[in-house]
């Protein structure tokens, strides 16, 4: 379903069809898009269902003002980091020990499909600092433009450019340095 129709039936107070048709049109997108912060597929499916009924209590007073994927993607983005920070409250971690408990959880998974090569980039992605690893999943897997992820994010298209390279060359050293 198109965002213009689903827009219009928020619109129109339909809200239900709206709904449905946000989770027929995004559901598997915002799936992989938290999949790739919290690496558990159990865990991302118990998110997801979060994430959804936050997107249910919020469609009324969704206005229009931005995007439509970009408001769902903020929803979903926002409850990953609080979940991942929620994780490191629990077990009182450093953000570099949740970093790499997150890269320790990719070799566990009985999911993950990939070569050593995507499996050393996932870690690689893992490590990197939250904003940094934020703007490099949006761009590379999502591929998004730097200015729908400023909106998303709150940040500025330039910082955003910024995070990227660093993120860019942190993961190839990183490759570079790998055993494969």
């Amino acid at each position: 379903m198109q965002d213009g129709h689903i827009i219009n039936l928020c619109h129109k107070g339909e809200y239900e069809l709206a709904f449905n048709g946000i989770v027929e049109t995004y559901a598997e997108r915002l799936y992989w898009h938290v999949r790739r912060f919290i690496w558990s597929h159990e865990d991302t499916d118990d998110l997801m269902q979060d994430i959804f009924i936050k997107i249910w209590s919020a469609l009324p007073s969704f206005r229009g003002d931005s995007q439509l994927y970009t408001w769902l993607y903020r929803i979903a983005t926002n409850e990953a980091l609080n979940r991942l920070k929620k994780f490191q409250r629990e077990f009182a971690l450093s953000l570099d020990a949740v970093s790499e408990a997150l890269a320790a959880r990719i070799d566990e998974d009985p999911y993950f499909n990939g070569d050593a090569l995507q499996r050393e980039l996932h870690k690689a992605i893992q490590r990197l600092p939250e904003k940094q690893r934020l703007v490099f999943v949006m761009r590379y897997f999502d591929e998004m433009k730097y200015e729908d992820i400023a909106e998303i994010t709150g940040t500025s298209v330039g910082a955003l450019k910024a995070s990227y390279h660093h993120a860019y060359n942190k993961i190839k050293e990183s490759l570079e340095n790998a055993d494969l």
